[in-house]
């Protein structure tokens, strides 16, 4: 599969399942402006069947390079994330199961080890979605309780966690404070964790995200509503030497995972 008909199934995949994406992304065409995607984030487990080195196959397989690395020590999740030239860059982050207690332990095993290997190829397994079975209400509130990250990764699995609008590609709407304003106005709400905008000039980067989409998703109990996916906006600035900064602020992105938190 070529990279840019992953980048597609990807897209389709997540802009179906989340109304507000498309709403969003439509809005802002209307308004004359082409959209280019910053990057898009994908969320594992680092036990080593699905870990970011199986996930990053199906990008490093096509040319995409590792760029850089983070630690996020409160939620306890290490991350990557790889670029290739004239792609959006790809961050994939994993939550250090050994930090946890040996019961979520087990119950990621177990998760894990009832995956079909065909499922666990990482080609598939990057636009896999749930690749666990039927899920279980009370084992997704087990989970949510030690970690909202593994939460989310039990009901959504494997699919694009956000795609993200590139501020720096915009022309009317060219500061984040713009951007963040016309969402707003169009009736959807921003993740408020660490401030609306996180990251500053100084730092190269700005960041900000709408709140996930609550969505219906089937349990083996019946349907309940969660918070899905959620779409991002970023605006990149050069350093003192004139080049792009291109890498990511471990303190905004560790705010920017809350934008799925249920309690929002």
């Amino acid at each position: 599969m070529h990279i840019d008909e992953i980048f597609e199934q990807l897209w389709v995949q997540y802009s179906t399942e989340n109304p507000s994406v498309k709403k969003i992304h439509d809005l802002f065409e209307q308004e004359g402006e082409t959209i280019v995607n910053d990057h898009v984030a994908f969320r594992t487990f680092n036990d080593p069947r699905v870990n970011i080195d199986v996930l990053s196959q199906a990008f490093t397989a096509r040319g995409y390079k590792e760029a850089g690395s983070y630690r996020f020590p409160e939620k306890k999740l290490f991350a990557r994330h790889y670029e290739k030239e004239g792609y959006p860059r790809v961050f994939i982050s994993e939550l250090l199961l050994e930090e946890f207690s040996g019961k979520l332990q087990a119950k990621i095993t177990d998760l894990v080890v009832s995956c079909s290997a065909e499922s666990l190829d990482p080609d598939r397994l990057i636009i896999a979605g749930n690749i666990f079975g039927e899920l279980h209400h009370k084992v997704y509130e087990m989970l949510r309780e030690a970690s909202e990250y593994a939460a989310w990764v039990y009901a959504y699995g494997y699919t694009a966690n956000h795609f993200t609008i590139s501020i720096n590609h915009l022309k009317q709407y060219d500061t984040i404070e713009k951007v963040n304003s016309f969402v707003k106005e169009n009736g959807f709400q921003l993740n408020t964790s660490g401030g609306e905008i996180k990251g500053t000039p100084e730092q190269l980067l700005e960041q900000s995200s709408t709140l996930a989409d609550r969505v219906k998703v089937t349990f083996s109990e019946g349907e309940f509503e969660i918070p899905s996916c959620y779409y991002e906006f970023a605006r990149r600035y050069r350093d003192a030497d004139g080049k792009l900064f291109s890498g990511f602020i471990a303190g905004s992105a560790d705010k920017i995972f809350e934008s799925t938190d249920y309690r929002k």
